[in-house]
């Protein structure tokens, strides 16, 4: 009789979704979301390719993970650059401050951040995580301001940030940033 053949162990890997979902991120950010495919993403997390479609229904759902940790994780940063504000001044500061350091995110975050604007403007499921992530920067503001000014300064924030993300010119100064920011901020 033939001895059973045996069974390779199966690799122990808890995080392996979570990893997954962050190599969508950097896939994303190098390539683009017309660029991402099940192919790089399992290359970038180091994992075999039937995983995707394992732990994620479809390309598309794994895209929402990834905007979705990506937002969470740039919604906290949003929120700590808040923290100590307590009166207009100190808003106005850490508003001008936020737009002038970028919001403390780096070339791939906001590269990460554009391709998520423009497919969620195709992908419903997407705009559900671009909405989830303005009411979170809102509700922030909303703390300081009323509702119709955080919409209008959350606005000025995003518009600010790509602009000086986007320009191949000279950007504002953040003397001028902070004059924009204290003509919206009442």
């Amino acid at each position: 009789m033939k001895p059973a053949a045996t069974r390779p162990a199966r690799r122990f890997d808890p995080d392996r979704k979570s990893r997954i979902i962050d190599a969508a991120v950097t896939v994303v950010a190098e390539h683009g979301v017309a660029g991402t495919t099940h192919r790089r993403i399992a290359a970038v997390a180091d994992v075999p390719l039937g995983s995707l479609t394992y732990h994620f229904d479809g390309l598309g759902d794994l895209l929402a993970h990834a905007f979705g940790r990506h937002a969470e994780r740039m919604s906290a940063i949003y929120e700590s650059c808040f923290a100590g504000v307590r009166d207009r001044a100190q808003l106005i500061d850490a508003v001008t401050s936020l737009i002038h350091a970028d919001a403390e995110a780096d070339q791939q975050d906001w590269a990460v951040a554009y391709e998520l604007y423009l497919a969620a403007l195709r992908d419903p499921a997407l705009r559900t995580v671009t909405e989830s992530w303005m009411r979170s920067s809102r509700g922030v503001l909303e703390r300081f301001v009323d509702p119709l000014t955080a919409r209008g300064l959350d606005a000025l924030i995003e518009g600010l940030v790509m602009h000086k993300t986007l320009s191949t010119t000279t950007a504002l100064s953040e003397a001028e940033i902070r004059d924009l920011v204290r003509r919206t901020v009442p």
